[in-house]
């Protein structure tokens, strides 16, 4: 079943005819990874770029950067902030190095590109800065009281006056808790469950909004209304966030800073001058659900001329820490909204509306009723058999005191005004049913009810398209899943938990990085690492924390999210600044691992969690998770000139290793363990099987797979292995036989028994560890991009400045396309089979190149247009291509 490597010439037919007319440009400018930022804190801020050309061979020659406060002297060549003269490189990212960037100010910068052709290309875009320190505030911390218990969320309100005409305004607001910032009765941006979560009491986010247009001449109305979050957890489970050290009463902090036309400014603060009342949102849970009250609404609450004399004082309150920094990431938004599909009518009293496939999010509904008519809307994965929903699978570890905070049970109570609607404003849930129970009889149609698609709203960046159906609705089901779990960090599952695992986010890193642009969210997350780690090196195993896991669940194969997610960071992104910043975390953690197993083999760790049958040592899962932080740490070293440290660590991994094989590796009969499939398919994965003992290992562990009827049988850590360590060592096609199972245990059989996500579990109907939608058998996705599709970075040439495009041609499949969308623009890896053979359609983009290996079985025929071929790779430039190759088996 191996397949035997042939590297072959290709001849190349270009699918375009040759002009001298092409389109040639800029684009994707972006600083800090965001097109057209405001509200940046970094001094120095990061520029990215493509060349967007079509000819064969578009390369950049150089570069030039020019940065001002003014966009004509751009576009007159002249910057006072910053010319850093034309740089002969063929690189896109730059680091600003001018003079110091100034708070609140609005620069242009513009990139100049000499192409092959001596063609200059330009553009210009733009990033602003924010606070840049703690000390630029002007504002007060204030709340409505320091009661953890008080239930009802507080409103806030202020009024002013602006007298001129305004040129600009911006708004800056951090808060401890949740918020949604109104002004003149408009609420401010899309962003949902700003800001994200942070440990409170180390770090903070602000949000910076353009507020402009809201502000009028005249009297205007500024409006917070502040949710509990994770910083005042008022729901019970078994994490005790209830219990957390930072938890307190929501309290917010905000400017506007508005500059007028004639160049003065103005910046209208939070302070004592503000009153609050508490709203209609009675209750309001992160973890469980919201209670809307709307016979206590206040219309027009956030208007200039609203009555407030009933309202009270507020309060000062201190900062939740002392280090409040920009949130410069892609926001939670609701992405999609989705119809429902199908509504049973129950009874006079209760519905059940499904949307047709499990999301993360919130559902909206429209309702009309009798005043006090309260509105049950229970939200959940899966139905009983008598069709009622059935949310026993996702609400195992809540811990409820009493009846008062249902799970996932959003309650409404109606305010007789005629019909309204009702959406929740600081919580989200995981659901693919919603059933409706009211007090009294409401007649409810489909149309009353829609589900919003609730997420980080990360650009897309990848695709698959494959002639296979089952490889289509696994591909779909796992990007529902990641996004579900992808709200300003990584999520295990957006119901029971909400937790940012990191067994489930090192597993998933490279499904997430292939399919979506989330280098913000992660640089985010690792900041979150780098507060939550302890002196000693250790880290918990959910981040953020209240404390829960520093003793339980954590250890290398969970917490080697600090070196594995940089590292793949500066793979797809070519940009070292996160392994920089994180590297003496990855030291401080490798170090604490040597100083507490010495002899090389670790038993810290929770190991392959949820087999499907077979249980692997943790020692072995775990020892190599810890070479795999060791080799990413001597890699991380050499890349940032730390030489002693690299001759270190390198030794380390050499000592690691060698006691690793001498006892788990059967070098005669090239059998680790007990050789089952996690104990052959983890080693083989992080390359710490000896070069001679890799042929033979990998043909046992084809034989196992075989033996086990092309079935997994694999724990979340063997399932990040399995795929990749087959189709990496010649075996791609037991991969894809395992891959497009659709048999228990598989993905196939989730998605033949109706998945639209990714479960926790093998088995449907699993007694315990059963919920819907989880992103930890997930690295299926990253495979379908690396294995099918062919297309890997290469680390000499990171940010897919060199792709290596090595697609396997499986049986039963007749055609595979994998798209991505680098930093240097989109690449195609397309194969089909025809008439004729093969033919490979490819895509690079400008300013990178390419490797193309294509392996065939050994002892087939091959032809080339014709002529028979054996010979070596072939390496291309930018450009499209068709390659054809005609053979017979």
């Amino acid at each position: 079943m191996r397949l035997n490597f042939l590297k072959i010439s290709i001849q190349i037919l270009f699918l375009f005819t040759v002009s001298n007319v092409f389109a040639q440009s800029l684009t994707a400018l972006k600083a800090e990874y965001l097109t057209n930022p405001i509200g940046l804190d970094n001094p120095n801020p990061r520029f990215t770029w493509q060349m967007n050309d079509a000819r064969q061979g578009a390369q950049q020659t150089a570069y030039r950067i020019l940065v001002d406060v003014d966009s004509t002297s751009l576009v007159n060549q002249k910057a006072v902030m910053w010319n850093t003269g034309w740089i002969k490189s063929d690189g896109n990212l730059a680091s600003f190095s001018g003079k110091p960037l100034k708070p609140f100010t609005k620069y242009f910068w513009r990139i100049d590109v000499i192409n092959g052709s001596k063609k200059t290309l330009s553009k210009i875009a733009s990033f602003e800065m924010g606070m840049m320190n703690m000390a630029n505030w002007q504002g007060a911390w204030i709340s409505d009281n320091e009661n953890i218990k008080l239930k009802p969320a507080p409103y806030f309100r202020s009024t002013f006056n602006s007298a001129k005409k305004v040129k600009s305004a911006r708004a800056y607001i951090a808060t401890g808790g949740l918020y949604e910032l109104s002004i003149n009765g408009k609420k401010i941006g899309n962003h949902r469950m700003d800001p994200m979560y942070t440990r409170f009491d180390r770090r903070t986010l602000y949000v910076t909004y353009d507020v402009t247009q809201e502000i009028n001449q005249g009297k205007n109305a500024i409006g917070v209304l502040l949710g509990n979050g994770w910083y005042n957890h008022q729901s019970t489970a078994v994490w005790y966030f209830d219990r957390a050290p930072w938890r307190n009463r929501p309290a917010f902090c905000l400017d506007v800073r508005i500059t007028y036309e004639d160049g003065t400014t103005e910046t209208i603060k939070s302070g004592k001058d503000w009153k609050t009342a508490l709203s209609p949102i009675v209750f309001n849970s992160i973890y469980t659900a919201e209670h809307y009250d709307a016979r206590m609404e206040k219309p027009g609450w956030n208007t200039a001329n609203f009555d407030d004399k009933e309202w009270k004082a507020v309060m000062y309150r201190s900062a939740p820490s002392k280090n409040i920094v920009a949130q410069a990431l892609h926001p939670i938004r609701n992405v999609e909204e989705i119809s429902t599909k199908m509504i049973k009518k129950i009874n006079d009293t209760t519905y059940l509306f499904d949307l047709g496939r499990n999301i993360s999010g919130v559902s909206k509904i429209k309702i009309d009723g009798p005043a006090g008519t309260v509105v049950r809307l229970k939200h959940g994965e899966r139905l009983y058999a008598n069709g009622r929903l059935d949310i026993s699978n996702i609400d195992a570890h809540y811990r409820p005191t009493d009846n008062t905070d249902p799970f996932q049970t959003d309650i409404l109570i109606l305010s007789g005004k005629g019909e309204q609607s009702f959406m929740p404003h600081f919580n989200y849930k995981g659901f693919q049913y919603v059933e409706i129970t009211t007090s009294a009889p409401i007649k409810l149609k489909k149309e009353d009810l829609v589900g919003y698609f609730m997420h980080s709203d990360v650009p897309v960046s990848g695709d698959i398209k494959s002639s296979e159906s089952i490889i289509n609705k696994i591909y779909y089901a796992t990007n529902n899943s990641y996004l579900s779990n992808l709200f300003g960090y990584p999520t295990d599952c957006p119901q029971r938990e909400k937790n940012g695992w990191t067994g489930d986010a090192q597993i998933a890193i490279e499904t997430g990085l292939y399919g979506f642009d989330g280098i913000t969210i992660y640089e985010k997350w690792l900041a979150d690492h780098r507060d939550e780690q302890q002196p000693n090196g250790v880290l918990p195993s959910i981040i953020p924390t209240d404390g829960w896991g520093y003793e339980w669940g954590n250890g290398p194969d969970w917490t080697s999210t600090i070196a594995i997610i940089p590292w793949n960071i500066y793979l797809f992104y070519g940009d070292k600044k996160l392994l920089a910043d994180c590297y003496d975390n990855i030291k401080k953690y490798v170090n604490h691992i040597d100083e507490t197993y010495p002899t090389g083999l670790t038993t810290w760790g929770l190991g392959d969690w949820i087999p499907v049958k077979s249980k692997s040592p943790v020692e072995l899962t775990s020892t190599c998770y810890y070479y795999a932080d060791v080799i990413i740490l001597t890699k991380a070293a050499k890349i940032l000139g730390k030489e002693a440290d690299f001759q270190k660590y390198t030794a380390l991994a050499k000592r690691i290793k060698d006691a690793f094989n001498a006892k788990y590796l059967n070098k005669a009969t090239g059998i680790y363990a007990s050789g089952v499939q996690t104990e052959m398919s983890v080693p083989l994965y992080w390359k710490i099987v000896p070069e001679e003992s890799i042929q033979l290992v990998a043909e046992n562990l084809a034989k196992r797979v075989e033996a086990d009827g092309f079935h997994l049988d694999v724990g979340l850590l063997g399932t990040k292995a399995i795929l990749n360590a087959l189709s990496e060592n010649g075996y791609s096609d037991v991969a894809y036989k395992v891959a497009a199972q659709k048999t228990y245990p598989s993905w196939g059989w989730w998605m033949e028994n109706g998945a639209t996500t990714l479960y926790e579990n093998w088995p449907i109907d699993a007694k315990s560890d059963i919920s819907m939608n989880h992103i930890m058998f997930g690295e299926i996705g990253a495979w379908l991009y690396k294995s099918p599709g062919g297309i890997k970075p290469d680390e000499s040439q990171p940010g897919f400045k060199h792709v290596i495009l090595d697609p396997h041609i499986m049986e039963g499949l007749d055609s595979f396309e994998a798209s991505h969308v680098g930093p240097f623009g989109k690449i195609i890896s397309a194969w089909k089979k025809t008439t004729k053979g093969i033919q490979y359609d490819i895509t690079i983009p400008a300013n990178s190149t390419a490797t193309i290996s294509l392996s065939l079985v050994r002892g087939s025929d091959i032809f080339v247009n014709g002529r028979a071929n054996n010979i070596e790779r072939i390496n291309l430039v930018a450009g499209k291509y068709v390659i054809e190759r005609r053979y017979k088996l």
